[in-house]
């Protein structure tokens, strides 16, 4: 069999292993679901070792009667949870959804010293980041906090269980809130704030680190977060490219080669290898809010094909319904955790398949919202390519509709496993090996100018509803 590589992306609700050849098509794919609890109005968590699992199942499949040359990883990022001397949990991996750190965030956002923070970081202070995490555990755990050996993410997690090592790559701790994205390292400012040394943090490697697994003959490459690795796997790295990703939840990542803060503290930054980087704005409300509604408001067995196919017969614009769907608060580009969802303009004309286009065009709303930000000049809008990953890749209608909203040529990747070949890319720059990769656009998506009015006024409307609302 010719040589074969695997990506591992470690997601918010499933892990999926993928094996591609070296020009990244797909030789076989396999994934594990596992669930989020919310066992307290604003937590949101995962058992660490239901993931770890996860991964290890996904691992034994994808394996079966092949040699891989390396197996690369992908993660969702800041997650976070205590583990003892022994690296066994402490806590339960608290999620970048879980809005516990709330009030301590809202606390510091506002101070001089939390401006600082950002400057230092490129991290906004919000309950999101494992920085803002740790101080709940300070002041409302101690308990837990007094018992830290390491606070560490759920793929240091799983790749202290391959290698024995706690190591984190610099792509995933520039999510943190803890690493100086200026230097990467660990920011000293920060851990003497709270608290804690570095060596309650992994060790920072360079996302090509390699290590041999402690009871397997694999060689694991250390690999990157998934939203940077998105940017690697669908060619959204060059010139002229925005990478858009929907999944649980969503993003928009613009490549830089320099660190880049916003003086109003409404994006991030992350690092992804040398000189790449991205300034970006992730958002709560992406897939997970199409999940809501099936399952908890519509409370139906239809497919989302067979809900997406009442969304096509909608016009655009739902008919005057507006749905801005802040349900798990919001980042990007609001930072407000308290933010909620609301549903304007129904009226008796409205039925369920509206409903699921105003959701489906509140989401994508959302993200315009944060591309106005990266990209404020129409016409260099123009001029930009959005490419698509994550599984809202695989509907064509959401894709137009991207195109229509954002009024930009879209295109989709021939593979939606964008963060899973992100790392298979990372793990051929670390053992030497090229990839005959061209990135190759399987589907192209040129906006509709008939819809460009419907979905301005709409727009306009969206971004007014949080600002004067939000005081009720």
């Amino acid at each position: 069999m010719e040589a074969c590589y695997i990506g591992i992306d470690i997601g918010t609700t499933a892990t999926k292993a993928v094996c591609f050849d070296n020009s990244g098509k797909v030789i076989r794919e396999f994934s594990q679901s596992y669930p989020m609890y919310h066992p307290k109005p604003d937590w949101s968590i995962q058992k660490p070792k239901e993931i770890l699992s996860a991964v290890l199942a996904c691992i034994q499949e994808i394996t079966k009667e092949i040699q891989p040359q390396f197996i690369s990883f992908s993660s969702a990022m800041q997650s976070i949870m205590v583990i003892d001397d022994t690296g066994n949990p402490l806590t339960d991996a608290i999620l970048w959804a879980d809005n516990r750190a709330h009030h301590v965030a809202e606390k510091l956002k506002n101070s001089e010293l939390g401006k600082q923070f950002y400057q230092q970081t490129g991290i906004p202070i919000h309950p999101f980041s494992p920085m803002t995490k740790i101080i709940w555990f300070k002041e409302f755990d101690s308990a837990v906090f007094s018992k830290a050996y390491k606070f560490i993410s759920i793929k240091e997690y799983v790749w202290h269980h391959l290698t024995g090592e706690y190591a984190i790559d610099s792509s995933m701790a520039s999510g943190t809130g803890l690493m100086n994205i200026h230097t990467l390292e660990w920011d000293t400012d920060i851990l003497n704030y709270l608290q804690i040394k570095p060596q309650q943090l992994s060790a920072m490697r360079s996302p090509i680190h390699q290590s041999r697994g402690v009871s397997d003959d694999f060689l694991y490459i250390l690999g990157g977060g998934d939203g940077a690795l998105a940017n690697l796997g669908t060619g959204a790295m060059e010139k002229g490219r925005i990478a858009l990703t929907i999944g649980t939840s969503g993003a928009v990542r613009l490549p830089i080669d320099k660190p880049y803060v916003d003086s109003q503290m409404r994006t991030q930054c992350y690092h992804l290898i040398e000189d790449q980087y991205l300034t970006l704005g992730a958002v709560n409300n992406g897939a997970i809010i199409l999940q809501w509604l099936k399952e908890s408001l519509l409370k139906t067995d239809d497919s989302f094909e067979t809900l997406f196919a009442q969304a096509e017969k909608i016009p655009a614009g739902s008919e005057g319904l507006l749905f801005v769907p802040y349900l798990l608060g919001e980042r990007a580009p609001i930072w407000d955790a308290s933010a909620q969802g609301t549903l304007l303009g129904i009226q008796i004309i409205h039925t369920q398949a509206h409903l699921i286009r105003a959701t489906l065009e509140g989401i994508l709303f959302g993200l315009l919202s944060v591309t106005e930000i990266l990209l404020p000049d129409v016409e260099q809008r123009k001029q930009t390519t959005i490419m698509a990953s994550g599984g809202f890749g695989k509907s064509d209608l959401w894709l137009q509709m991207v195109a229509d909203i954002f009024q930009m040529k879209v295109a989709a990747s021939q593979t939606t496993e964008g963060s899973a070949w992100g790392a298979v890319l990372i793990g051929m720059k670390s053992i030497g090996v090229n990839s005959f990769s061209q990135n190759k656009t399987e589907k192209t998506f040129l906006p509709n100018t008939n819809y460009k009015a419907v979905y301005e006024h709409n727009f306009a409307k969206f971004k007014q509803v949080y600002p004067l609302l939000k005081d009720l």
